[in-house]
């Protein structure tokens, strides 16, 4: 449902979430490495994701990625908005384009309730609600 790009940067945001409590800045190729994505790959979405406000940088020597307690307490939809787009939510579950309620797919009526919940999961849940669960040890993002 994802792309790889939009799961790269929820893992991204969740690591720099991560240090938030420590105040820590991250470079570039600590997120990619921490976060086992390729370094130019992350530096596309990190900008994409400073661009929207999503998170911050600093350059010089006490500089890199971090983000606010503000940023931290957005919905992750934002992050799947900035990446993806609205169209994550519409789109068929087999990837056709004419799919819809007059012309649906064969997975149409059993994927559609999956898709809105995904969707209610990504409002609901805040940047902070993931990093939590990382920071207590409760979940991970490596592996």
């Amino acid at each position: 449902m994802l792309s790889l790009s939009c799961k790269a940067a929820i893992k991204a945001v969740v690591f720099l979430g991560s240090k938030l409590s420590s105040g820590e800045r991250m470079s570039l190729k600590e997120v990619a490495v921490y976060i086992d994505e390729n370094e130019h790959t992350v530096g596309k979405l990190l900008q994409r994701l400073v661009r929207a406000e999503l998170i911050c940088s600093n350059k010089g020597p006490r500089g890199g990625f971090y983000i606010t307690p503000q940023q931290a307490d957005l919905p992750v939809i934002r992050i799947v908005h900035v990446m993806d787009g609205e169209y994550v939510f519409k789109q068929c579950g087999l990837g056709l384009s004419q799919c819809s309620d007059s012309h649906p797919c064969p997975f149409h009526d059993d994927f559609k309730p999956i898709r809105e919940g995904f969707r209610q999961l990504c409002e609901t849940h805040r940047v902070r609600d993931l990093y939590e669960g990382v920071n207590s040890g409760l979940t991970h993002l490596v592996g």
